[in-house]
């Protein structure tokens, strides 16, 4: 009936064709999750947090606003249907990915899919618990586990073998898990300061100053960390080769946000700066990931 199967060469030519598109969705992927942190980030600073008071639904009666819009609530919803743009991301990346007939990145693909409602579940248990700091906080870590999956992801197209520690691995890692620590004091500071989302949400109740103190502490350690790491890669040409620009960009990444980091806490925390100081963040995830991936050995063997 013509239904010939592909021949070996068909399949290959097929496969190559939906790396490239994996590839193409893998970007979009990671790109939509830095956006969707910046304007996460404008629902809470213009305090538009519980623009729509409930989920799923917006209101009691309707899952969308009606009437007249106001301005938090044009916001909080427009957040809220980016939801629907991630989802739509996350399927063709799937799709794809599953069209490439390669199993890992099948699973990590899968992984990138899930986060996605794991995500909306998180916003909404936020707004129904009035904008609860902790929860927060740990909203932001999942948008940054999905940035950094999306970061493998797109590595992984491009080296499909075994993935082993490097001979600097486990200094990477421990700079890589001082720089989430410094996010996550990041988010407690912020938990603490003026910019809860909604007038009447509570705080953590900790001190903004000590908190303040501790997060710039972090940050030096992770430049100190970083600044190893470059020297490292510099004079360790064959064991940290591929280490040199991904570090060199991470050092460069970090200087800025500290740069932003003093300036918000030293002009009283304008909006602008700290949604920049936010993107910030989401970069820094990404960037910090790919030197984790870089200190890896790869073997050129699928796995």
């Amino acid at each position: 009936m013509g239904l010939n199967p592909p021949q070996p060469t068909e399949w290959g030519t097929t496969a190559e064709r939906w790396i490239s598109r994996a590839r193409i969705f893998g970007w979009a992927t990671l790109v939509s999750n830095i956006a969707l942190v910046v304007t996460g980030g404008a629902v809470r600073l213009t305090g538009s947090g519980l623009g729509c008071p409930t989920w799923p639904r917006c209101t009691e009666e309707s899952f969308a606003p009606h009437g007249a819009l106001s301005v938090h609530q044009a916001i909080e919803f427009g957040n809220r249907t980016l939801t629907f743009v991630l989802t739509a991301i996350a399927v063709a990346t799937l799709v794809s990915a599953w069209l490439t007939r390669r199993r890992d990145l099948r699973r990590i693909a899968i992984l990138l899919a899930l986060g996605i409602p794991a995500q909306a579940i998180i916003g909404g248990i936020v707004v129904l618990t009035d904008l609860n700091p902790w929860l927060v906080s740990f909203h932001l870590l999942c948008s940054g586990l999905i940035i950094a999956g999306a970061v493998v992801f797109l590595v992984r197209i491009d080296h499909p073998g075994r993935w082993q520690a490097g001979r600097w691995t486990t200094l990477v890692a421990l700079t890589y898990a001082t720089l989430w620590s410094v996010i996550y004091v990041g988010t407690v500071v912020t938990g603490s300061g003026p910019h809860a989302g909604d007038a009447d949400a509570r705080r953590n109740g900790l001190d903004p100053l000590q908190l303040s103190q501790l997060h710039a502490d972090g940050v030096f350690l992770l430049l100190g960390l970083t600044v190893a790491l470059l020297l490292i890669a510099r004079n360790d040409h064959a064991g940290a080769a591929d280490l040199q620009g991904p570090v060199r960009i991470l050092l460069v990444t970090e200087l800025l946000q500290g740069v932003l980091g003093f300036v918000q806490y030293f002009t009283g925390l304008p909006e602008i700066v700290v949604g920049a100081h936010l993107f910030g963040a989401a970069v820094l995830v990404a960037v910090g990931t790919w030197v984790l991936v870089a200190s890896l050995r790869k073997s050129p063997v699928p796995g």
